[in-house]
């Protein structure tokens, strides 16, 4: 008789086939073979030597990605949410005063996430789908005097893609940080830090930079680490703490790094290759494929009659295209008859999308003209096999 209560799970005594899948959805994206290879290289400790100097070109390459030269700049140990809990966390204090551009659900996210630590919340929200003008957001920071404005670059729930220029400008005016997610958006759309003013920008790995979930580029400007490292109060958390973060990544000018956290080693080295892809293939290249893939897919998506969310040809998001939802159809029918017959992913909407729109992701090695004729094809099909109401 075994002594053991728990015997070991069946499911775990046979191996898991994993299938291939084309993940053309809002993301994650397909990560490619270079990348995998490199996840899977030795482990080394997390405080090595070569460690350290991996995350020093992981450093050094969110710069160049970023366009920004900023010292304090690194990559959480998460999600794109974790970056954007590390952003508002260090940045606001209880009682202060943050504004959220709400265009889609990561707007209504930071705003919860700033509620959460007893931010006074603000908000300016326009119709999924739209975006602000720079008029409306300086009327909104001149009403709300922030110490915070967060804003969405690309925001993945709708499809649109929001221009910044001049808005980094109006928060200085106004003596705020400028905050930008650009999660859906880095590497597949022009923006640059440093010139654009930004403050504070974080990214995830999973998008266009094609490496697995779980590491998040993130940079502070010298005026976001003067706020920051001037606190009254703790951060609320201490493993996103940018005290600690900027020691364990060597921002901080100290000479000996001092142990955090046990950093994802292997996914340091995912990371490093895919910023060592984006290097090669150059950023200006980069920007002008996704362009130029989009414009393709939203061509033949018009030619079959399939209309765009997004109106505005020039707020189209390059990376994630929105499309309405074709009367008549189930939603859920088209993309799980997607998945069945050709192993692709697209997904529904999210938040204020959901149930609006379709949603498809071509970014990094996954925007390429023939997934573009893949993905039509497929959506071709469906419209023909599913069924369609008569109402």
């Amino acid at each position: 008789m075994s002594s053991l209560s728990v015997l070991p799970p069946e499911c775990l005594l046979q191996p898991f086939p994993v299938p291939q899948r084309l993940m053309l959805g809002p993301g994650p994206s397909n990560v490619p073979a270079r990348i995998a290879a490199a996840g899977a290289q030795p482990m080394l400790g997390h405080l090595h030597t070569e460690t350290i100097e991996i995350m020093n070109q992981i450093k050094s390459g969110i710069q160049y990605a970023f366009q920004t030269r900023n010292r304090v700049t690194l990559a959480v140990s998460g999600p794109g949410h974790a970056a954007m809990e590390c952003a508002i966390f260090n940045s606001l204090e209880p009682g202060e005063s943050i504004l959220i551009a709400v265009n889609g659900i990561w707007g209504e996210r930071a705003a919860e996430i700033a509620e959460r630590i007893g931010a006074k919340v603000n908000t300016v929200v326009t119709s999924a789908g739209g975006y602000f003008t720079n008029e409306e957001i300086e009327q909104a920071l001149d009403k709300y005097r922030p110490v915070v404005f967060f804003f969405t670059h690309g925001e993945s729930s709708t499809g649109v893609v929001h221009p910044i220029d001049g808005i980094g400008d109006l928060c200085h005016k106004y003596k705020c940080l400028f905050l930008v997610d650009s999660v859906a958006a880095l590497g597949g759309t022009p923006i640059f830090m440093d010139e654009q003013g930004i403050d504070i920008m974080y990214t995830g790995s999973q998008k266009v930079l094609n490496a697995p979930p779980g590491t998040a580029p993130i940079s502070f400007s010298e005026r976001a680490c003067q706020k920051i490292f001037n606190r009254r109060t703790k951060p609320i958390s201490y493993f996103l703490d940018l005290n600690w973060l900027a020691n364990y990544w060597g921002c901080d000018d100290k000479p000996v790094r001092v142990y955090h956290h046990t950093g994802p080693v292997s996914s340091f080295y995912g990371l490093r290759e895919s910023l060592a892809i984006l290097a090669e293939t150059g950023l200006e290249n980069s920007w002008k494929r996704h362009k130029e893939v989009a414009e393709y897919f939203h061509k033949g998506l018009e030619e079959m009659g399939l209309k765009l969310f997004v109106q505005d040809k020039k707020a189209r998001l390059p990376t994630v295209t929105t499309i309405v939802a074709p009367p008549g159809y189930d939603w859920r029918e088209i993309t799980g008859y997607i998945m069945k017959t050709y192993n692709i992913e697209i997904s529904g909407g999210l938040g204020p999308s959901a149930g609006m729109v379709l949603r498809v992701g071509l970014m990094g090695c996954n925007s390429s003209k023939a997934n573009v004729d893949k993905v039509l094809e497929a959506l071709a099909e469906a419209l023909k096999h599913c069924h369609k109401s008569r109402v």
